[in-house]
């Protein structure tokens, strides 16, 4: 029997391969990595990771990230049913966005795993070592990140590097989370060890593969997370001095905009270190919802609705007048976009009445408009080719600068308040005026620069709870109309393991026990 490792489907606890269902078995290539191909010339190698860019991280995508880490921080807000269940923190075991999420990195953890153990003795003698080295630094780099958005959402996770390991006997422990936290480590250092160098340039349809810059960012990420800040600010220093990333907008791109990070014919830019590369073909699953799931109604999406998602009120008074980054981020009414195209041809002005989920406001990042040249084709199902940053590199910057405070309350040294003012400067803001960088500027600098891209709620994640809950408990989750305002517990943090699973592996609910 042929055995596949299957992308949509597929969660770690039931990769019973032996008595699949024969549909499972019949999934088309591009769904799955077979272990009984064979790769023969370095391009077939080269494509081996393509729908671990897109496909397998679609579920996660498509509501989950928003609904989880967007409302659940407090920038965004909706009563749509299936993903409001954050907004007061009530998400339950049997929530089918937690359930779509956990499937989806564990999809991707299968896939990634598959290429690991497998790639190797599957290629033939005309593929270079260079060629396989690198497709395999991309399967850890993807399986590290994977690993990362899994420990920061639920806590103590099963580690596995190879599924088939586990066919036999699919009840598996949770392990400690600083043994995942190890384990991602690894793996991002693998990826350093074997993904090519880069610079990003012009050309921007070679940049979509993750580098060994994009390893070494993401690993100080990493760092930052566990307040490892030595590392973390060696590693974000590192991938500084290469020179392999620019700011948009910057002094090394002055005629850009922090607005055309979002256009979909920006995909893929100098400032991009790792984003899911969406697509538009003729399958479910490989292109991006944002554009109809933000856009405040169908006079701007492709589909015959809108606006799944608002901002909240906590967010619309964030920014300051002079901030160019609001008008990208949130839309008011009289605001003009004239790069969107609508049901009534090119250019938006914005209505009065704009209420996307009653918030008297709309989502603009990751809102591209109607079919056009500058927005991209869409698919049968409205889904668009617009790009979803994991992480660019004005985020780098504010590491940087976090680090180099090392966990203190601030810090004078220039170099961190030059990566910080350099994010500030192109939003249109002055440098800071009194030359100490404190840890609170750039808490709040990361959520203005990085709101609705899924970071906010592991920022909340990082400070001290009482601290969080404070911040939480005091953000307007209403609407335009009725304030509401809701208190986390601690527990709340960390999210509950899908019923589902738990009814397949009983184990996942015993303590976490030691993978090294």
């Amino acid at each position: 029997m042929k055995k596949l490792y299957k992308l949509s489907a597929l969660t770690l606890f039931t990769l019973m391969l032996g008595s699949c269902e024969p549909e499972f078995l019949d999934r088309p290539s591009e769904d799955s990595i077979s272990l009984d191909n064979f790769y023969s010339t370095n391009a077939q190698v080269e494509t081996a990771t393509n729908a671990i860019y897109n496909k397998t991280w679609f579920n996660f995508h498509n509501k989950a990230f928003f609904a989880i880490m967007e409302v659940g921080s407090g920038n965004m807000h909706s009563y749509s049913s299936d993903v409001t269940s954050m907004r007061n923190f009530s998400i339950s075991s049997t929530d089918g966005e937690l359930e779509n999420a956990w499937k989806s990195l564990w999809s991707v953890i299968a896939q990634t795993n598959a290429l690991i153990n497998f790639l190797e003795v599957r290629v033939g003698p005309d593929v270079s070592q260079e060629v396989i080295d690198n497709t395999l630094g991309e399967a850890h780099f993807l399986r590290a990140t994977a690993y990362f958005y899994l420990v920061r959402l639920w806590g103590p996770v099963p580690i596995i590097e190879n599924n088939l390991d586990y066919v036999d006997a699919p009840q598996i422990n949770t392990n400690l989370v600083e043994d995942v936290y190890t384990f991602i480590e690894s793996d991002y250092l693998m990826a350093i060890n074997k993904l090519d160098e880069k610079i990003r340039g012009t050309n921007y349809g070679e940049n979509g593969r993750v580098s060994k810059g994009s390893a070494k960012a993401m690993l100080s990420k990493v760092y930052l997370t566990i307040q490892d800040y030595p590392n973390a600010k060696q590693y974000a220093q590192e991938v500084i001095n290469s020179g392999e990333f620019k700011l948009y907008g910057g002094s090394a791109l002055p005629e850009k905009t922090f607005g055309d990070l979002f256009l979909t014919n920006n995909n893929n830019n100098e400032e991009s270190i790792f984003a899911l590369q969406w697509k538009v073909t003729g399958n479910y699953g490989f292109a991006s919802n944002c554009n109809t799931q933000f856009g405040y109604s169908s006079y701007i999406t492709n589909a015959n609705y809108g606006g799944v998602f608002g901002p909240s009120q906590d967010i619309l008074s964030l920014y300051e007048d002079s901030d160019l980054r609001r008008k990208q981020t949130i839309m008011l009414p009289g605001d003009e976009y004239p790069l969107i195209t609508t049901a009534d041809g090119p250019g938006l002005v914005v209505p009065d009445n704009i209420d996307a989920q009653g918030s008297g406001a709309g989502i603009k990042k990751y809102v591209v408009g109607k079919i056009s040249e500058i927005a991209g084709p869409a698919d049968a199902w409205a889904m668009m080719e617009n790009n979803t940053y994991i992480m660019r590199y004005a985020e780098l910057l504010l590491i940087y600068a976090e680090a180099s405070i090392n966990g203190g309350g601030s810090t004078s040294d220039q170099a961190a308040l030059d990566a910080y003012n350099l994010v500030r400067n192109r939003a249109g803001l002055a440098d800071d005026s009194d030359n100490v960088l404190t840890f609170e500027e750039v808490f709040a600098e990361r959520r203005k620069e990085l709101a609705f891209e899924g970071d906010y709620w592991f920022d909340l994640g990082r400070i001290p709870r009482s601290e969080a809950i404070a911040i939480m408990s005091n953000q307007n989750r209403g609407d335009q109309n009725v304030e509401a305002y809701f208190t986390p517990t601690e527990s709340d943090f960390i999210l509950p393991y899908p019923d589902t699973e738990v009814i397949k592996n009983p184990l996942l609910l015993d303590e976490p026990v030691p993978y090294y």
